[in-house]
């Protein structure tokens, strides 16, 4: 019993994270169709209203890990989320772009908090044994929000159901996850001793070397999730893009089964390189669908697909193991610090995707912008090779 990972609270948690990031992956393709056709702004412009939220997000990473470390965590989870889930009526009540992007801010800032908290709940109330299969699931529940999410979002914007319905349909969905989230037991936590304040209190110094690596990952991952349905739409791609995500989730949900337990072996390092392989291979494989759609269109969509499947098993197997990484390179009191410090990573990289995509398409194309986060990802995997490895076997605590 004291191995037993399926607990009430943990199916709490994991519920109230599915609907927190349904309300979240709801609105990200359908965001740049509302900014240029409700605010009639170019491409460009997009990138930087959309990365707006990120900026927030990462600013208040480091502090967020530092009061989870420091204060009573289940206070600071749901203040964050009932913040992130009031925001959605800030949207319905923005009539100005500048009274948007105010409120995106602000929701960024309450992301920031409300994920790590939530990855570092989770990870107080499972067994050490199960961390990697747990944090498997809890993250199973990220992709498949993101299965249902964005093809829910498209599918309403592409039947003229209007912004607001899709505003009020996040909110729902946050509303009942904060119900969720409030009936989670957390384990008491005893009193932490006020160590004087430094760089490592906000930021874990021994994760920065897999911290620059993830960054470089996620840049692409940013241009793909914010961009693909603009994508496939600029090269005339004849398909409901919102099967992307479904099929991006579906290969995650595959990665799962298999992927917790080997990184609960501590094959942490070999499950996160056979991810880089897959996420390579399509990355470019995306490229190419510009030149495959004047070849065949069939065999482009076919395409088009599989890389949405193989992203999802590659970056699926990925997620737990990074999350393990960094975490097994921190002591116990510096759990959250560890998460923040992971998730601080990836929304650098997302807010950067969110910029480059968006400029790269604007002097260019997106299939340069993909070519581009393609590059990236391949000197990601070398560093990660030559640098990331050996430095978490010579760091690790467990």
């Amino acid at each position: 019993m004291k191995d037993r990972l399926i607990t009430p609270s943990y199916c709490f948690i994991l519920a109230a994270n599915f609907l927190l990031f349904f309300g979240f992956w709801l609105l990200i393709p359908v965001l740049p169709f509302y900014l240029t056709e409700i605010f009639s702004i170019n491409h460009s412009a997009v990138g930087i209203v959309l990365s707006c939220y990120t900026i927030a997000a990462l600013c208040i990473r480091p502090f967020s890990g530092y009061l989870l470390d420091s204060f009573s965590r289940k206070p600071l989870y749901i203040i964050a989320y009932f913040i992130f889930a009031s925001m959605f009526v800030g949207y319905l009540l923005a009539g100005t772009l500048t009274l948007f992007i105010m409120y995106r801010v602000l929701q960024g800032f309450s992301f920031g908090m409300v994920t790590v908290g939530g990855n570092t709940i989770v990870i107080d109330i499972m067994p050490s044994s199960r961390r990697g299969e747990g944090l498997g699931y809890y993250g199973l529940m990220n992709n498949f929000a993101m299965s249902t999410g964005p093809m829910v979002g498209l599918f309403m914007h592409n039947a003229g159901i209007s912004f607001d319905v899709i505003f009020l349909t996040s909110l729902g969905s946050c509303t009942i996850g904060l119900l969720m989230a409030s009936l989670v037991k957390t384990p008491q936590k005893a009193p932490v001793k006020r160590e004087p304040v430094s760089l490592d209190r906000f930021i874990l110094l021994k994760g920065i070397p897999a911290g620059i690596v993830l960054l470089m990952l996620s840049i692409p991952y940013g241009m793909t999730t914010n961009y693909v349905a603009m994508y496939a739409q600029a090269i005339q791609l004849h398909t409901e893009t919102g099967f992307f995500f479904t099929s991006m989730a579906v290969g995650m949900a595959i990665s799962r089964i298999f992927s917790g337990k080997l990184v609960d072996k501590g094959k942490i390092t070999q499950v996160i390189a056979a991810g880089f392989y897959l996420v390579i291979f399509s990355f470019f494989l995306l490229t190419s669908c510009v030149y495959l759609i004047q070849w065949n269109e069939n065999v482009c969509i076919v395409a088009f697909y599989l890389v949405a499947l193989l992203l999802g098993v590659g970056f699926g197997i990925m997620f737990p193991a990074f999350n393990t990484l960094f975490v097994n390179l921190a002591p116990h009191n510096q759990r959250a610090t560890a998460t923040s410090t992971y998730l601080t990573s990836w929304d650098v990289g997302i807010g950067i995707g969110m910029l480059a995509g968006g400029y790269i398409a604007e002097v260019s194309s997106f299939d340069k912008a993909y070519l581009f986060g393609a590059c990236l990802t391949v000197i990601s995997a070398i560093l990660f090779h030559w640098k990331v490895t050996p430095h978490f076997h010579k760091y690790k605590l467990r």
